[in-house]
């Protein structure tokens, strides 16, 4: 793997590069390392390789090396609400996917139900008014490997998301100079991967009009005050704060503005969900409505503390973590120490905005040596709790469940 690209300081005189301007190579070593991490998956795998044979990647958890899966090792996220560029998690549809780019030749297309077709460089993208906003970027999929029954897919654990600061553009600028024309329903995002065989569907993702339109959404060239690196959409990517990633197109080259409800199969047939709440059915159950994979809902999670670990009797003890309110803010997260029979609230870190994880923190003194099991729940700002017992649907996806973390008193 190969990628072209220049380093400077973020202004927009030298973000992303300029003409004749040599780039960095990166080579990609073999993807399989020697290392390997224990994963507390059901149904297996117990153990996956640590590679940091990417390019712009640290140590990484190998999913899958084509098209690049790369997972997040979950200790990362106690360093932090801000997950570094290169421990951020991987996920592409397709094993084609761009190796190399010329900013100074890349454009981005705005086409269809539109008054003037643009056609943008960087520089245009560049010279638009620049937002930036805190938001978590999740696999629909992330935490697979827990459902139970087992279901297909990449059987993640909990590290296939990861919080950024995203620097870039509102959407609805890009339109705007366009000229979305009255009757528009959805607007139509492609990147530049492609599939490996010419009649299996190029990944294509929509959202309303409205959604579109809202200020939220934003074409991002920038995260955590660097450029966005290779594997993880250069130059340009959606972002779209609360909803799961597989709106967050990589990539971005190509924007249709439709008149009509998309039918593409990435929309119509792919990445769907039960609609009942929380997604929520039972194993081989049929005739159930499916609707689109959307908002993402409440999770948190002990970071500092991992399943097995031994703490002190009787000594008070420090349990910290993270969370994040899916489509809205943290209001509160709650730690039992007791296996959920009681519960005591946290202090809070700073909020980041409603869209970004929170840390948070608590000290619990456990009296007698045994066996215990330390829970967290968050609840949003819309008055969503995650709930006690886990969801069920085949695709595996927007797992919420309170998390619990056995550990030993000695």
């Amino acid at each position: 793997m190969r990628s072209v690209y220049t380093r400077h300081a973020l202004t927009r005189r030298h973000l992303l590069g300029q003409a004749g301007m040599a780039g960095m190579a990166l080579a990609a070593a073999p993807a399989w390392a020697d290392a390997l991490v224990q994963l507390p998956l059901p149904g297996g795998p117990v153990e996956r390789p640590i590679t940091m044979a990417f390019p712009q990647k640290g140590a990484m958890i190998l999913q899958r090396s084509r098209p690049p899966l790369l997972e997040t090792p979950f200790e990362v996220f106690d360093k932090g609400v801000f997950t570094p560029n290169d421990r951020f998690y991987v996920r592409w549809h397709w094993a084609v996917i761009p190796t190399e780019v010329d900013v100074d030749k890349f454009r981005l297309a705005v086409r269809g139900h539109v008054n003037q077709e643009q056609s943008l460089s960087l520089k245009d993208i560049l010279a638009l008014p620049r937002v930036e906003i805190a938001a978590v970027n999740q696999c629909s999929g992330n935490s697979r490997g827990f459902f139970q029954p087992r279901v297909a897919g990449g059987e993640w654990a909990d590290g296939a998301m990861g919080n950024a600061r995203w620097m870039g553009v509102r959407l609805r600028d890009v339109l705007d100079r366009a000229g979305v024309k009255a009757g528009a329903v959805q607007v139509r995002f492609n990147g530049t991967d492609e599939p490996v065989v010419s009649d299996a569907p190029d990944f294509k993702k929509s959202l309303d009009i409205d959604h579109a339109r809202d200020g939220e959404v934003m074409i991002a060239y920038a995260m955590n005050g660097e450029q966005l690196p290779l594997l993880n959409g250069f130059p340009l990517r959606l972002v779209v704060p609360g909803w799961y990633a597989t709106y967050w197109v990589k990539a971005i080259s190509d924007i249709e503005v439709l008149d009509q409800p998309d039918d593409n199969f990435w929309t119509k047939s792919a990445y769907l969900i039960p609609d009942t709440p929380r997604a929520d059915i039972k194993p081989g159950q049929t005739g159930v409505k499916m609707v689109p994979i959307n908002k993402m809902v409440p999770r948190s999670f002990i970071t500092n503390i991992k399943s097995g670990d031994t703490v002190r009797a009787n000594q008070s003890t420090l349990v910290r973590g993270i969370a994040f309110g899916g489509d809205t803010g943290v209001s509160r997260v709650d730690l039992s120490s007791d296996g959920g029979k009681s519960w005591q609230a946290t202090a809070l870190g700073k909020d980041e905005g409603k869209f970004s994880f929170r840390q948070w923190q608590a000290q619990v003194t456990l009296p007698a040596s045994g066996h215990y099991t330390l829970m967290v729940r968050c609840t949003n700002s819309g008055g969503v709790a995650q709930p006690d017992q886990a969801n069920w649907n085949p695709s595996g996806f927007m797992r919420n469940v309170i998390e619990a973390t056995p550990v030993v008193v000695a």
